[in-house]
């Protein structure tokens, strides 16, 4: 029980943190747990030590440090060195506890019912990532009718659109030998920073982890997906500066859920809400301003603009 109290205490100091900009003090901090495990029937055992102490602990499991602030006699996160990975880590724990809470009664917390295939594979890809391992599968591409022998390095899981997608240099078309021979060699194929592709989870069968030794290029995620949206990287293409004007209400969804890193508010008043992006429009990218209707107006690039205009008109035909 001991270690539920203490993993239970760490959500809730984590979360306050993460909720309140101008940082907690301890006595606070006291106060909100007490409330919090009488609640659940813990026994609450908190000290200032423990509080220090906790708060080491979610800096170096959750990567949210905390530090003190002399003027306000708290303390709270660095929002300039917070990881985005961090907060993010965070918020899937809190879901997780959330649905633990909530599996007894279905109708508390309601989920997805359209589950992503492919999820057995996580674990192998995962463990071939860590390893520096190199991976070879079988895959199908929905546009093609024969399946492909794929050899990749692997270096991410990237979720996108409820599907999951393994990020992988595929280095199979350089591979002139038999794969047999191949991946029994310590030698590495000739070629320039490669890029990395997307392949979904849904797609691989037959996935094998295998003992070659993984070739790793530095920053070649960073690099890929800066300027990318979605799955698709964008290595070597030159981001544009991407305008849109969307209506009141749905500028305020954007604004709390931004479609971008890049993202910057231009305007905003009764009658639109203007931001820039600077990225690559990807098909992902045109998909999503496509899914905002009516209610998102691309002013430029122009030939951004002719792009979603090409695509409403393909639809508008559907339907006359």
């Amino acid at each position: 029980m001991a270690k539920l109290e203490q993993i239970q205490r760490l959500l809730y100091i984590a979360e306050q943190l993460k909720s309140k900009p101008n940082g907690i003090t301890y006595e606070e901090t006291k106060k909100f747990l007490e409330k919090k495990f009488e609640e659940k029937g813990f026994e609450l055992k908190f000290s200032e030590k423990t509080f220090n102490r906790d708060r080491n602990l979610i800096a170096e499991i959750l990567g949210l440090e905390s530090k003190y602030q002399k003027t306000l006699g708290t303390f709270a996160l660095n929002k300039e060195e917070l990881n985005p990975e961090s907060t993010s880590t965070l918020d899937d724990i809190l879901v997780i506890e959330a649905y633990r809470k909530s599996k007894k009664n279905s109708k508390i917390v309601l989920f997805e019912k359209r589950e992503p295939k492919g999820l057995h594979h996580f674990h192998d890809c995962i463990d071939a990532i860590k390893s520096h391992r190199v991976v070879s599968f079988t895959y199908q591409k929905y546009i093609e009718n024969q399946p492909e022998k794929r050899v990749v390095v692997p270096y991410a899981l990237k979720k996108s659109q409820n599907r999951w997608y393994l990020l992988a240099t595929d280095f199979s078309p350089e591979n002139k030998k038999p794969l047999r021979i191949f991946l029994s060699s310590d030698e590495k194929p000739d070629f320039e920073k490669p890029k990395i592709k997307s392949f979904g989870l849904d797609r691989i069968s037959d996935a094998e982890v295998h003992h070659t030794r993984q070739l790793r290029f530095e920053k070649v995620l960073e690099d890929s997906f800066k300027h990318s949206f979605g799955v698709s990287s964008t290595l070597n293409e030159t981001p544009q500066e991407i305008i849109l004007s969307f209506t009141p209400r749905q500028g305020k969804y954007v604004k709390s859920l931004p479609l971008h890193h890049s993202q910057e508010i231009l305007k905003e008043d009764e009658r639109e809400l203007r931001i820039k992006l600077k990225l690559f429009p990807t098909f992902d990218f045109t998909q999503e301003i496509l899914s905002h209707g009516a209610n998102v107006t691309v002013i430029s690039p122009e030939s951004f603009r002719d792009e979603i205009a090409k695509a409403i008109s393909e639809i508008y035909k559907k339907y006359n």
